[in-house]
């Protein structure tokens, strides 16, 4: 059982307690972590399977469906941390109803809301966020893809991917050039149906853990006038703003995968023979164990922090999130890698929860902002408290 002193922090509420202990037991009831032989059939039963036990409520606001008034960062980690110490394919059907709803969320039209959030709420849509090209990962003021005015609405041109649930989603949240200005104050953002004529979705890429991911395809994409979301050109600051939400969420899944890593590790260590006495007699394992426990409540610090400033004290987090982020993610990965060598052979074979963890974890340290970036991130909010 994983250490739940956490929730005893000041950084939650009675509500958020109940939350994770409700969450926890539904997930040991619900959720099967082992490896889908077709992960569209999975996720798409998982996104359902999500509605139906009203957690994906909270990944819109209460007017549309949702449990809260506005998004709340600290019950969003709590879900993801939980459903990622379960199954991360579970993890990542949640984060991109919320992803791919959180520019709605904050910035649609009254209809835009009525329309998609409900039915994201209740599983019955399944949400994408299309920003990343093939020529601008990091980047992402660099995108190519155009929308241009036509016929009283909008013509969409160019490429995404890497994009995540692409072939599954019902719509996309998408970015692209309206040509305002240069950079990033001339894009805007868009819904596109998946239905969409002219949208390729079709082309998949595979990963080494599974998810959903395509290349989408936009050739002359007709688009009515009110698919554009919020103000023209702002889109780049919607999508900063979105990811100011979520970004402290993959830290908080992150923290899930190592919390999972260190309590496979701490069992086997406890029950594996070594000599006369077991894996967790030797001082070397105790020394690992110990390092694996330091990162793991580092970054529930950070992650939570990032968490209750945002829905405590308001405003924007950036700093605070690329905080999380990097470390939770960063550390994620050396606290799997050490229970992976823990495990010796066993480790790396296909199938192990240490095995999969290990897969899993490499990508939370790219999507949504790679660890490089929020260096970046994080020196320039530091130089400019400097005046720098």
């Amino acid at each position: 059982m994983s250490d739940r002193s956490f929730l005893d922090w000041p950084f939650f509420d009675d509500g958020h307690r109940a939350l994770a202990e409700r969450l926890e037991t539904w997930c040991t009831a619900e959720i099967d972590d082992a490896e889908p032989e077709d992960v569209d059939v999975a996720c798409r039963a998982l996104v359902r399977k999500l509605g139906t036990g009203g957690w994906l409520r909270y990944c819109v606001p209460a007017a549309y469906g949702g449990v809260h008034a506005q998004l709340d960062v600290r019950s969003l980690a709590l879900i993801r941390e939980t459903l990622a110490r379960h199954s991360g394919l579970a993890d990542f059907a949640f984060a991109m109803q919320g992803l791919g709803s959180g520019t709605i969320s904050l910035f649609g039209s009254e209809a835009q809301k009525q329309a998609y959030l409900p039915a994201v709420a209740q599983g019955e849509k399944i949400a994408a966020f299309a920003l990343t090209e093939p020529g601008s990962g990091s980047d992402a003021a660099a995108i190519e893809t155009v929308a241009a005015e036509a016929d009283g609405g909008w013509r969409l041109a160019g490429a995404k991917t890497y994009i995540s649930n692409g072939g599954i989603a019902d719509y996309y949240v998408l970015f692209a050039r309206t040509g305002e200005a240069p950079g990033a104050r001339g894009i805007s953002a868009f819904l596109v149906g998946r239905d969409s004529a002219g949208l390729d979705d079709s082309e998949r890429i595979e990963v080494i853990a599974p998810h959903p991911l395509a290349t989408l395809r936009l050739d002359g994409v007709r688009l009515p006038a009110d698919a554009l979301i919020g103000e023209r050109g702002r889109g780049f600051a919607q999508a900063m703003a979105t990811l100011d939400v979520f970004r402290t969420t993959v830290g908080a899944a992150a923290l899930g995968f190592a919390r999972r890593a260190l309590d496979e590790a701490s069992a086997h260590a406890v029950a594996r023979r070594l000599g006369s006495g077991t894996l967790a007699d030797n001082a070397i394992t105790q020394a690992k164990l110990a390092e694996m426990v330091l990162d793991v409540e580092t970054s529930a610090l950070l992650v939570y922090r990032a968490a209750w400033l945002r829905d405590v004290k308001g405003g924007r987090t950036t700093r605070e999130a690329a905080l999380a982020k990097l470390h939770a993610t960063d550390s994620a990965q050396q606290v799997i890698d050490k229970a992976v060598q823990m495990f010796g052979g066993l480790g790396v074979t296909r199938g192990v929860a240490v095995e999969r963890l290990y897969r899993e974890i490499r990508a939370l340290r790219i999507y949504e902002g790679a660890s490089e970036v929020q260096k970046v991130v994080i020196a320039r909010a530091h130089l400019a408290e400097q005046g720098g």
